[in-house]
């Protein structure tokens, strides 16, 4: 068991789930442990359980659920410590649950805590205070945050998204606040939205199943993430801007995937993208021919 588990902690998943759990607990006692960990410790079990039952259907084995425990940490430290501990539960349950609705024949279409976290601020009302990102902590613990996000970048190989990402982001809104009025844009560079593009960037941006692996469609799949997130910053106001972002950088990533050997394009292949990726999908048979890309050991 504890080869195994040493063997867990050397892989990417494994350290993230690590370098979470070490920024969990500098922000938590800031925060209020009475706030933060019912809602920490209870989304994990609860959303490791279900994601325990449905790989045993799957794949007729019992496997632990370190994807379920890393998407409710995520989850967890992205919305308000002040949220009742049912709500981060049932977000944390419904990012997985969204692993298996929506998915192309190789993996999951949007990143599970994105998408829930969005889910839960129509039907809950939630608000989101990154502290995870350690917004609230002395400037001593904003180093962490950069060199442990910076180590979990180069294992995931996604330097020049995340390089690509922030540099398209800050350019854009710094560009704002010269041809218009600097107060409007003047948070993003202050706690705790400083520490959220931090922490989006390192952390959600990075994740390998739905982001690209190429040096060029990471790229172009930053600037993207980078445009929609300013653009619902702007225009819309809202406080998911840069799961927004993500979420639009995702659909591109799966098309991408989806067309690059199908030779479908735009308007065309909408039809055979969402009977693709849609939980009403079919199962194909094995003779048709597969559209999987080159993909590095991360990605599967």
């Amino acid at each position: 068991m504890w080869h195994s588990l040493g063997k867990f902690f050397k892989t990417p998943k494994g350290l993230l789930t690590l370098i979470l759990v070490i920024l969990a607990a500098m922000a938590a006692r800031h925060e209020g442990l009475h706030d933060v960990l019912p809602g920490l410790l209870i989304a994990a079990i609860i959303a490791g359980l279900a994601d325990m039952a449905i790989l045993r259907i799957r794949k007729k084995s019992w496997e632990f659920p370190s994807g379920a425990v890393l998407t409710a940490l995520i989850v967890a430290m992205v919305l308000r410590a002040q949220e009742p501990w049912y709500v981060v539960t049932i977000t944390s349950v419904t990012a997985i649950l969204s692993k298996y609705l929506f998915r192309s024949r190789f993996a999951n279409v949007f990143n599970p805590a994105a998408l829930a976290i969005v889910l839960s601020y129509y039907v809950f009302h939630t608000g989101q205070s990154w502290w995870g990102a350690l917004p609230e902590l002395a400037l001593y613990a904003q180093p962490v945050l950069v060199l442990a996000g910076i180590f979990i970048t180069v294992r995931v190989n996604k330097i020049p998204l995340v390089l690509v990402f922030l540099g398209c982001y800050f350019l854009l809104f710094t560009v704002t606040s010269f041809v218009g009025d600097p107060r409007r844009v003047a948070e993003i560079y202050r706690p705790p939205d400083l520490e959220a593009a931090l922490y989006f960037a390192f952390i959600i941006l990075t994740d390998p199943p739905t982001t690209p692996a190429k040096y060029p469609d990471q790229i172009v799949c930053g600037v993207i993430v980078a445009v929609v997130s300013f653009a619902f910053f702007e225009w819309a106001g809202v406080v998911y801007y840069l799961l927004a972002g993500m979420l639009v950088g995702n659909v591109w990533e799966s098309w991408r995937r989806m067309n690059r050997r199908s030779g479908y394009r735009f308007p065309h292949g909408i039809g055979p993208y969402l009977r693709e990726i849609g939980p009403w999908r079919h199962h194909l048979n094995a003779s048709e021919p597969l559209l999987r890309e080159a993909m590095n050991p991360f990605d599967r």
